[in-house]
């Protein structure tokens, strides 16, 4: 990471931020480690190190934040858009060709842009958050917590649920209460978390 452009407390703070990942300081530790004047000077550095694309952070979690290792994001990313397709035997989503690329604001990720894909919404079985045409934007991982929406195949088909964790059982559910909870096939497994939807109503 080229960090001439930071001040040298930005530089710490990032040392600091990258080996505390898995146990975050409070802004009170940080603002010791680094030895600043008072927690608003370090939520100075921190914005700053948002701003240059250092950083990416939780609005509603200060503890929460990933750093960006290689180089500073650029302010527009293109994020991949795929069709919600049939995906074959062990078959991906992420794995064939994106049908767009979609130029998005970095900012508006809380997460690192090149973890990010898109998918459009088909049918109505999560309704009423996700409607049919709404862009669902999501977080690649191959885990999954009880609770969470994800981007999933299940049965060679792409699709987007809630996945309930019932003890050695994985259930998939929809928001439409119409829709039946149905228990994940052998081949289910996940292809990311969903982190916000555009709403594809004009």
């Amino acid at each position: 990471m080229n960090q001439r452009s930071l001040h040298p407390a930005q530089s710490l703070l990032l040392k600091l931020l990258s080996s505390h990942a898995d146990d975050p300081l409070t802004i009170r530790e940080l603002q010791e480690r680094i030895g600043a004047s008072s927690t608003s000077v370090v939520a100075h550095h921190l914005q700053q190190l948002e701003k240059k694309g250092y950083l990416k952070r939780n609005a509603y979690n200060s503890r929460d934040y990933q750093v960006l290792e290689s180089q500073p994001e650029s302010d527009v990313t293109l994020v991949n858009l795929y069709g919600m397709a049939t995906c074959g035997p062990h078959g991906s989503l992420l794995e064939g060709d994106p049908v767009d690329r979609i130029p998005l604001a970095s900012r508006l990720l809380s997460f690192p842009a090149a973890e990010a894909f898109m998918l459009k919404a088909k049918g109505k079985s999560m309704e009423p958050k996700i409607y049919e045409g709404d862009l669902i934007i999501a977080r690649k991982t191959n885990k999954c917590d009880d609770g969470k929406v994800y981007v999933c195949v299940n049965d060679e088909e792409c699709l987007v649920k809630m996945v309930r964790r019932v003890a050695d059982r994985i259930l998939l559910e929809s928001f439409n209460r119409q829709i039946p909870i149905f228990e994940a096939a052998p081949d289910f497994r996940v292809e990311g978390e969903v982190k916000s939807i555009i709403s594809g109503k004009i």
